[in-house]
């Protein structure tokens, strides 16, 4: 996926936790239990968080793009597919069994995070004269 791709899908996800976070707070009340509907928030704001990493990741692409960094991208929305969406399944659908697969989404993030770090240590420091400073 180029990055024109990754831009889509961020803002499609920035547009879903919105979404998201609207129907929790306005239609979610009173038909869910207090666990599956703090259980659900958790999913918003998760997704919330790693929607504005990647758009972080995208930008520092395009200003130097590295190896590494679509790893980034593809760990943390494998990620929050299936953090997230394993909790708003669960909520919304009452299937516990899913709850299996969320610890995995939350490794698939960490490790996301893990590979930034790696990426990070991979760049090597502009020069002065690389950088249009004399």
């Amino acid at each position: 996926m180029h990055d024109r791709g990754w831009w889509c899908l961020a803002a499609l996800s920035g547009a879903l936790t919105v979404m998201a976070g609207a129907f929790a707070a306005h239609a979610l009340h009173g038909l869910l239990s207090e666990r599956m509907l703090a259980a659900f928030e958790t999913g918003v704001r998760y997704q919330a968080w790693h929607t504005l990493a990647m758009l972080g990741v995208l930008a520092w692409r395009a200003a130097r793009p590295i190896r590494g960094q679509y790893l980034v991208l593809g760990l943390w929305t494998a990620g929050m597919v299936l953090f997230s969406g394993s909790l708003y399944a669960m909520a919304l659908l009452g299937v516990r069994a899913l709850g299996m697969v969320t610890p995995l989404g939350g490794v698939l993030m960490i490790a996301g995070w893990l590979a930034l770090a790696v990426c990070a240590l991979r760049v090597k420091p502009e020069t002065q004269s690389e950088s249009g400073r004399a």
